[in-house]
């Protein structure tokens, strides 16, 4: 099992999400998070200044069969890019085991 972790612009979760429930993916967490990104420049709205260092992201975990780690990182991947610095990250990691508290079944069965 693999975990996949994503941080994303909050403007393009519901285009994630959906394209996440279109490749059968219908269970994770987020969490709205800041983080600190490569931008040093402020923005400049009416006249004010803006820091942009503090960034506003979605963070997704998801955790899916190995065989479905490429089709949920190209739906993330193809949902969330706009071609511009601050699209985001995907990370990757073993899951060694899952359990499924209802029942105390183990195993990749309980993702499903």
């Amino acid at each position: 099992m693999k975990k996949i972790e994503a941080i994303i612009r909050k403007s393009k979760y519901r285009e994630v999400k959906e394209a996440l429930h279109e490749v059968g993916v219908n269970f994770f967490s987020y969490w709205d998070v800041t983080g600190v990104g490569n931008e040093k420049e402020g923005h400049v709205y009416r006249g004010i200044s803006y820091s942009t260092t503090d960034i506003q992201r979605r963070y997704l975990s998801i955790v899916v069969n190995d065989d479905f780690e490429e089709t949920t990182i190209k739906a993330i991947i193809k949902a969330a890019a706009t071609g511009e610095v601050g699209d985001g990250k995907i990370f990757v990691s073993d899951v060694n085991e899952c359990y499924r508290i209802r029942t105390g079944e183990k195993g990749g069965n309980t993702l499903k």
